[in-house]
């Protein structure tokens, strides 16, 4: 997915199911999200952060 769809996705997400997300970039280059406690990839390919509880 875009960068765009995966930032609106991550958000929804994060808001709706009250968890932090991760959005990362994929090694082809596409974007995909998953909540924070799934992650298990490399850090330095999570792109952006989502937590519902930071302010």
């Amino acid at each position: 997915m875009s960068a765009k769809t995966a930032h609106a996705y991550a958000f929804s997400l994060a808001t709706s199911l009250m968890v932090a997300i991760i959005i990362f970039k994929a090694g082809d280059g596409s974007f995909s999200v998953v909540p924070a406690s799934e992650y298990d990839g490399d850090a330095t390919a999570i792109v952006h952060e989502i937590d519902p509880f930071a302010r």
